[in-house]
């Protein structure tokens, strides 16, 4: 008896609790249709808006702290690799293997503390934080549905109120409803009305804190991670003045020896050689290099009235009829000034320049057509006028020095390794 009292006693919450969702389903639609006012709290509906927010700011918050507590997890078993990989190759009898040994556990031990402080402090307090959201957010959800109680109810007493047969007994039930949906409700509401603001406000601290915990731990762990490094780097200078004569040095990369400049000047010589035989040869064809006038910038004043010009400033000849390096070197002059070069647009720099290295380590020229470098030199880095020229690791340029100083291409530049450079602009 007592299981089918226990029974019915279950029956008769969930028969209750369907009619409850019922009854709030109706009342929606009536909401919704406009025939059933809705009770409007528009300072808690702000609130809400500001919980989930918050909410969102911090699940994502938690989820970049996990990614970076993985890639500081990432870069220790690196470090740790690398660290074994010096341990290998450093020999026995060289000097400060013990030291290095010791700098290697060491800089493991460190790593180790970094992850489990930004654990303890930061990950951990992350999820007490967001441990509240889900308990506060079903209680939202749960005044959302005391409130379509509160409304239903209250419509009820009031249909029959205005009801032309008035039941009292019907009606006194329906206030005694109200009456008790009310005080649900309010319960509930004003519980959520102090908790929200205060939990939207207590954001600020929360990111101050853990920031602050992040920062305040990763700046220790590079100040000592520094000095690990700092006495690595002891270690192995002294190792380097031991084995000095052993020092590694850079090199290009190898070309394929093609003698660029002295291979363009003998075309060039080919191209406007006369045959044997022939003092007067014919002129070239028009458009061919030969063929067009050297153009100079003329700064003397202009001849009197009725005097023969000394020379006439041609044309400016098709890009398509030239050579790129006449179209780009190419000038007029106007009142005795040179006015604007079609490509470069800047008369201190060669045409074609593209950007400046400056190089790292010396460099002797072992063939003619390359740039002998020392370390300090700014090279200003020009296109190759063949690409097909060019090999793998090498680049085309002239010195800024002997730019500045001669203003003659082809009698400065050359080519020179990338890998001894670095690129300052």
């Amino acid at each position: 008896m007592a299981e089918m009292g226990s029974k019915g006693v279950t029956a008769g919450k969930i028969a209750s609790n369907v009619q409850k969702k019922l009854t709030r389903a109706q009342e929606k639609v009536l909401q919704k249709l406009g025939k059933a006012d809705e009770t409007k709290d528009e300072q808690f509906e702000q609130c809400v808006q500001n919980f989930n927010k918050q909410l969102t700011e911090g699940t994502r918050l938690q989820k970049d702290l996990r990614t970076y507590l993985a890639s500081v997890k990432a870069m220790h078993e690196a470090s740790k690799k690398l660290s074994e990989c010096l341990q290998e190759v450093y020999e026995p009898e060289w000097p400060g293997r013990d030291e290095a040994n010791k700098i290697a556990e060491n800089n493991d031990l460190l790593w180790m503390d970094y992850h489990q402080k930004l654990v303890d402090q930061a990950l951990l307090t992350m999820d007490t934080y967001l441990g509240q959201f889900p308990d506060i957010k079903s209680r939202i959800a749960k005044r959302g549905r005391k409130l379509v109680d509160y409304d239903s109810a209250r419509h009820h007493y009031e249909s029959l109120q205005t009801a032309k047969k008035k039941d009292e007994a019907k009606i006194a039930k329906a206030e005694e409803e109200l009456i008790k949906a009310q005080k649900v409700f309010e319960e509930m509401n004003v519980d959520l009305q102090e908790e929200l603001p205060s939990l939207w406000n207590s954001r600020v601290g929360f990111y101050v804190n853990t920031f602050q915990s992040i920062a305040g731990l990763e700046e220790n762990f590079h100040k000592e991670m520094s000095k690990l490094n700092q006495n690595l780097n002891d270690v192995l200078v002294s190792l380097e003045k031991q084995h000095g004569s052993n020092t590694f040095t850079v090199k290009a990369q190898p070309r394929k020896k093609t003698k660029l400049f002295s291979r363009l000047r003998r075309k060039k010589n080919s191209d406007s050689a006369p045959e044997k035989g022939n003092k007067s040869p014919s002129p070239p064809p028009d458009g061919s290099p030969a063929a067009t006038p050297e153009i100079r910038v003329n700064h003397e004043p202009e001849p009197a009235s009725g005097a023969s010009p000394g020379a006439t400033i041609p044309k400016s000849p098709s890009q398509s009829s030239l050579p790129a390096v006449v179209v780009e070197t190419f000038s007029a002059t106007v009142n005795g000034a040179v006015e604007g070069s079609t490509t470069t647009g800047r008369l201190d720099l060669p045409p074609g320049f593209m950007f400046k290295v400056q190089a790292q380590h010396d460099y002797t020229a072992t063939d003619t057509d390359e740039l002998q470098l020392k370390a300090g030199d700014v090279v200003l880095v020009i296109p190759f006028q063949n690409p097909e020229e060019q090999d793998e690791g090498w680049l085309m340029g002239v010195k800024e020095s002997d730019w500045n100083q001669h203003k003659e291409l082809e009698k400065c530049r050359g080519v020179f390794p990338e890998n001894f450079t670095e690129r300052v602009q």
